[in-house]
């Protein structure tokens, strides 16, 4: 008797968390806004870039910054990509420890210099900090390197949910900032003084520069360009990496949990029986930028993961001299489970190619939930 009380028990509470998250889900709004994100004043466009003009070099130095145990891909990789082939700034990626730094939700890379070290090499600071969104925000070697580089004047930039630790650092008080949408309201409840600007990619004010969701620092990096080294150069960039058209324009409200979102992911990971390790093979001189996108959208399905494979132990070289660590050793990958490696020119296509070869492998509920969490407006491919 008592084991069938126990039994109807549990079957009881397993109805009730059900009849609990089904209402829970149910009440999140149907779809996004689809709205147009609205036009950028000439003048505050002109503001930012200003803002963002070098403080102390004629050739800027730029770093940037992760902790090893967890630092996001796209937000590392792609302004380190960028701005190696712009080629307008010297750029170095850290680590806190010396070490590997083990990106999230792939890759793993080796840092060309601790902060300690590159403090003994620049002991006036760099020009510019790029902050990426960390596992903590609050570590404590990365939260006193940022202080410090903010104190000797550098631009300290927190790219998607790194402006919770440039805040956990104590900058941005009584400064306006955005950050990821799934972010904003723990930002803001955290950093009361700070003052949210929401329809803005980037948001620069006072030495500290913020943006929205993981592909912002595409548009952030290209701005960056342009304040170094004139908008003809940035438009140069962005035509070779295939973003001939950008500014800090956005459709926040485009961006939220919804119904869909939420039922997608739970749909996706009850199907755990069907969850793909994906390989792309790791080549000498691939570009960071289709790297991180390609295996960045791929491994936040909830379906797959994207892992690296080569040949060789032993890091390879990328296009702007970075060591990527291959995660696995193997000649060659099973095809139906091998993603194409990006020979793409314009890499910042390669999210439009994965977004759509996912569409077609999990379906468009799934390529439409990967868009939000990289919070990217996604783009008719030709």
């Amino acid at each position: 008797m008592n084991s069938r009380r126990v039994i109807w028990s549990a079957l009881a509470a397993v109805a009730l968390v059900a009849l609990i998250g089904g209402a829970w889900i149910f009440s999140l709004p149907p779809a996004p806004s689809t709205a147009a994100p609205p036009a950028i004043a000439q003048d505050e466009r002109d503001a930012m870039v200003a803002g963002l003009k070098p403080p102390k070099r004629q050739r800027p130095l730029i770093a940037i910054i992760g902790i090893n145990d967890a630092t996001e891909t796209t937000d590392y990789l792609i302004p380190y990509g960028i701005l190696k082939r712009a080629d307008v700034a010297d750029v170095v990626a850290l680590a806190t420890k010396p070490g590997p730094v083990t990106l999230y939700p792939t890759l793993k890379i080796e840092p060309q210099a601790t902060a300690a070290e590159f403090d003994v090499q620049h002991s006036d600071g760099a020009d510019y900090v790029i902050v990426p969104a960390m596992s903590r925000d609050d570590d404590p070697e990365a939260l006193r390197w940022i202080q410090s580089q903010s104190a000797k004047g550098a631009i300290v930039i927190g790219v998607c949910a790194g402006a919770k630790v440039v805040g956990d650092a104590g900058l941005l008080h009584d400064k306006q900032a955005t950050t990821h949408w799934y972010f904003v309201k723990e930002l803001r409840g955290k950093h009361p003084t700070m003052r949210y600007v929401e329809d803005r990619r980037l948001v620069v004010d006072k030495g500290v520069a913020t943006t929205t969701g993981i592909t912002a620092s595409m548009p952030m990096s290209l701005t960056l360009v342009e304040a170094i080294s004139g908008r003809d150069k940035a438009r140069a960039v962005g035509r070779e990496i295939g973003l001939p058209d950008w500014d800090a324009r956005h459709q926040s409200d485009a961006f939220k949990f919804t119904r869909p979102f939420a039922l997608t992911a739970v749909r996706n990971t009850a199907a755990f029986w069907a969850h793909e390790q994906l390989g792309i093979e790791l080549k000498p001189g691939v570009d960071e930028v289709s790297l991180a996108l390609v295996t960045d959208a791929w491994s936040r399905t909830y379906r797959s993961h994207a892992l690296t494979f080569a040949s060789a132990t032993g890091a390879q070289q990328s296009r702007g001299g970075l060591r990527i660590l291959p995660d696995q050793i193997a000649a060659n990958w099973p095809a139906a489970r091998l993603l194409p490696t990006s020979e793409n020119p314009k890499p910042a296509e390669a999210l439009d190619h994965a977004l759509a070869g996912i569409a077609a492998r999990y379906g468009t509920d799934t390529a439409d939930f990967v868009a939000m969490q990289l919070e990217y407006p996604k783009r008719q491919m030709p």
